[in-house]
């Protein structure tokens, strides 16, 4: 436990001070957003289903693309600096490493998301749309969306920091990380999306609640078997 929160604390403190990588992944969101609305538009013509299901694609597509950019820098920093092969001689099993590599890019990818998910649900007008004529809406339920929003962003960053470790010491390894790991977290996007829209669209929780337990299934299953999987991965 000390080995994990040290590492995850240097990280956050280089994240904090250099503010490189959290830059980077906030502009790449923001930029990502900002063309899929440029080219589908604003909810104009289309009902709150619609409005509701092209916001959360675009949203979490946006926080898909940025968690492979954040994750890069996972461990390029001690790969650049030739310090990787002595961070994995450090005392204790290397499964820690992940898991401290894993808090240090949730954190700022949370903070990316805090801001990305409003502004992507604002900029396709789907907070507070209206709904049927005659009919009453519920306001956004930001507490739910909060929630999806966690789970969502931790299986993004427990895919990608494992796939980061993977390809760090390959030349290509920013091309073949989001290769790797996209694939594996397709159906984190799809339960994201899906939880998303039916929030906007104001279904009841006992309908959504599946799309939240499979999250909570996947993200816990990831972390286990990247944790596992780690020490073979690093070696390799």
């Amino acid at each position: 436990m000390n080995n994990i929160f040290h590492l995850a604390a240097k990280d956050l403190r280089v994240a904090g001070r250099t503010r490189d990588t959290l830059l980077a992944t906030a502009f790449f969101a923001g930029l990502v957003l900002l063309v899929l609305g440029l080219a589908l538009g604003g909810n104009v013509g289309r009902t709150l289903s619609q409005t509701a299901g092209v916001a959360s694609g675009a949203v979490w597509t946006a926080l898909a693309l940025a968690a492979a950019v954040g994750a890069q820098r996972a461990f390029a920093q001690e790969q650049e600096a030739g310090a990787l092969e002595q961070l994995t001689l450090y005392p204790g099993p290397h499964g820690a490493l992940y898991l401290g590599k894993l808090l240090g890019v949730l954190g700022p990818l949370l903070l990316v998301a805090a801001f990305t998910l409003p502004a992507g649900l604002l900029l396709f007008g789907a907070a507070g749309a209206d709904c049927a004529p005659g009919r009453e809406c519920a306001p956004t339920p930001w507490l739910l969306l909060a929630l999806v929003t966690v789970l969502g962003v931790t299986g993004f960053a427990a895919g990608t920091t494992f796939y980061g470790s993977i390809t760090v010491s390959l030349r290509a390894r920013e091309a073949l990380l989001p290769a790797l790991a996209f694939p594996i977290l397709v159906p984190v996007v799809i339960a994201t999306v899906r939880a998303t829209s039916g929030l906007i669209e104001g279904l009841p929780f006992a309908e959504l609640w599946p799309w939240f337990a499979f999250l909570t299934a996947f993200d816990i299953g990831t972390i286990i078997l990247a944790t596992l999987l780690f020490p073979y991965a690093v070696e390799g």
